[in-house]
C-alpha cells in the first residue's frame, strides 16, 4: 500500500471510485470549539489515493475556533466563501513568529507543511471556508488534543516543566480531554 492506503486494481475503478457529494452542507458546529471539519481525502475518495491533493469544508459558528493543529505531510492552502476568519500559523524555532490575517469572503491564505495554525471566526455571522492541502492524506494534530488528551497521558512531571504551570493546571486540562 502507498501511504497506508491499498491501491485499488485499475480494472474494477468506476466513477463512485474519484467522486463524492456532499460538501454543499453545513457541518454540526455544536461543540466546544465551535466549528466543523468536512473533509474530502483519500478515505472519502478512494480515486485520490496517490495523487498528492485533497479537500476540506469548515464550517465556523459565530466566533467558533479550528484550534492550534498542523497537517504534517501537507500544505494548506484556504478560500474564505462567507464571513470574516482570523488566521495564523507559527514560525518555527527559535523565532516563533505568528503571522496572522484577518480574511474576508474570497480571500485566500496559505499554511505551510507541518507548520501549527490555526482560524477563528471573527464575526456574528456563520463563516464556511474551503481548503485544499498538498496530500491525499494529510493528517491532522490538534496541539491540545494531542499534548494533554494522549492516551496513556503524558506525565503531569513533563507537561509541569514544558508549560511551567503546577500539577493542578495540567490536572484540569488533562480532565477536558
Amino acid at each position: 500500500p502507498l501511504n497506508g492506503l491499498a491501491c485499488k486494481d485499475p480494472k474494477m475503478v468506476d466513477a463512485s471510485d474519484f467522486s463524492s457529494s456532499g460538501l454543499h452542507i453545513a457541518g454540526n458546529t455544536s461543540n466546544p470549539a465551535g466549528s466543523k471539519v468536512t473533509p474530502m481525502t483519500a478515505a472519502q475518495i478512494p480515486g485520490l489515493n496517490s495523487l498528492g491533493i485533497s479537500l476540506v469544508r469548515i464550517d465556523y459558528a459565530p466566533w467558533g475556533i479550528n484550534p492550534p493543529h498542523t497537517h504534517p505531510r501537507a500544505t494548506e492552502i484556504l478560500n474564505v466563501l462567507e464571513g470574516s476568519l482570523e488566521v495564523g500559523f507559527v514560525t518555527s524555532n527559535p523565532q516563533n513568529r505568528l503571522i496572522t490575517k484577518v480574511l474576508q469572503k474570497g480571500d485566500v491564505f496559505v499554511f505551510p507543511i507541518a507548520l501549527i495554525h490555526y482560524q477563528r471566526n471573527v464575526g456574528n455571522g456563520n463563516v464556511i471556508a474551503i481548503a485544499a492541502l498538498s496530500s491525499q492524506n494529510p493528517g491532522f494534530i490538534t496541539i491540545a488534543n494531542a499534548v494533554f488528551g494522549s492516551k496513556p497521558h503524558i506525565t503531569s512531571d513533563i507537561l509541569m516543566k514544558a508549560f511551567q504551570v503546577d500539577n493542578n493546571v495540567i490536572s484540569n486540562i488533562q480532565s477536558k480531554f
